[in-house]
């Protein structure tokens, strides 16, 4: 996941914290020095929180069944939100509603936050009540702040029939990341998300987190598996039912997501309560979702024609497309639900409609095959006789 905004000033950094503008998986141009990375104090972190979570209390849904794998589609929201280019809000509608229609069940449809940061968002409500509103869909929002979770709840309350909506908060494997991304520390940003999961109890609306830089840090480098088990098991223990472990960089290696999905499980975090969030700038998305899947974890986020990117990572190809995932889970003989020729429209449309080439390699060869189909000559038999 990618949300920054680039070339921002220190001074920037701390309107855009204030304002809970945007999502902390993508790293900002931010000038901020940090010359040395500040160690992360769990124990003072989690005394930030208010109280013990009962998860009873919880309204959490329940984990994928077996043999089958939750893809989260993020194409929506964390695909398009660093466009530079406005796209059209009928757009983004045709683009879920083509999602919806190959059979993606829970998708991020945008964010609640300040337009003035993310102008590509601006229109989350108008899109949130223009969308369809199938009983067996479940949208995802981001709501940064408490600000941004009562605008989403009052757009989903409002939409004719009401949204069935999850929120989303997130936080950073490391202080560097977190003070450059959203100019707080880890136990700052966990006092106000704990305060949206307060409000999200209250109001029945299930809460997922994110952490980004899990595997890879800008500023840090490498993270140990254990610093960022630390901070999903906070997340956690605020009461998130879902946590997804952002590979930022998309610098990560299989052997480190297996080491990190094992850290957590150490750290008493349920592996049907982890999703794979993989970028593919080095070409390990597929690999990474597949070390994941393979340490138990059953949900992926994923964006359709590989959507997203960090344009700070030379090369970077943004999330790992939607389509490889479904691919290759298919070919492990795991369900999704979803129909791979639909998923392909799906990501050629959108593609074309805001002119960005399709990063997905099932999807490009999948339209090729079909191009293929429509041109082949037909082959004559010669039948004179020898």
């Amino acid at each position: 996941m990618c949300a920054f905004v680039s070339r921002a000033t220190s001074r920037s950094l701390r309107s855009i914290a204030q304002d809970g503008a945007v999502h902390g998986h993508g790293y900002r141009h931010s000038h901020i020095g940090l010359a040395s990375p500040v160690r992360f104090n769990p124990t003072s972190a989690r005394a930030g929180l208010a109280t013990a979570v009962d998860r009873s209390s919880i309204h959490s849904p329940p984990p994928p069944a077996p043999g089958t794998v939750k893809v989260v589609e993020v194409g929506a929201r964390d695909g398009l939100q660093n466009e530079k280019t406005p796209v059209p809000t009928d757009i983004k509608v045709a683009f879920i509603e083509k999602l919806l229609d190959a059979g993606v069940k829970h998708l991020e449809a945008t964010s609640f936050v300040s337009p003035k940061w993310v102008p590509q968002m601006a229109d989350a409500s108008k899109v949130l009540s223009i969308i369809p509103s199938p009983p067996s869909v479940v949208y995802n929002v981001l709501t940064p702040n408490l600000q941004g979770f009562e605008a989403a709840l009052a757009a989903a309350r409002a939409s004719n029939p009401p949204k069935k909506i999850e929120v989303t908060i997130f936080g950073a494997a490391t202080e560097s990341f977190s003070k450059a991304n959203i100019n707080m520390s880890i136990e700052q940003s966990i006092k106000r998300f704990d305060a949206v999961c307060q409000k999200a109890r209250e109001e029945g609306v299930p809460v997922r987190a994110a952490v980004s830089c899990v595997l890879n840090c800008p500023f840090e480098g490498d993270v140990d598996p254990a610093q960022a088990a630390r901070v999903v098991k906070l997340m956690y223990d605020m009461g998130c039912f879902e946590i997804a472990l952002g590979d930022t960089t998309g610098r990560g290696t299989p052997a480190g997501m297996k080491a990190l999905v094992r850290a957590c499980i150490a750290a008493g975090v349920p592996v049907e309560r982890l999703s794979a969030h993989c970028h593919d700038t080095f070409g390990q998305g597929v690999a990474n979702v597949l070390a994941a899947v393979e340490e138990g974890v059953r949900v992926v986020d994923s964006s359709a024609a590989g959507l997203g990117g960090c344009p700070y990572s030379p090369g970077a190809t943004g999330n790992v497309a939607t389509e490889d995932v479904v691919y290759m889970l298919h070919g492990m003989g795991l369900k999704t639900g979803i129909d791979l020729d639909k998923l392909v429209d799906a990501g050629a449309f959108i593609s074309q409609s805001i002119g960005r080439r399709n990063e997905s390699k099932v999807g490009v060869a999948t339209l090729a095959r079909r191009q293929l189909k429509v041109e082949k000559p037909t082959v004559r038999r010669d039948t004179a006789k020898i």
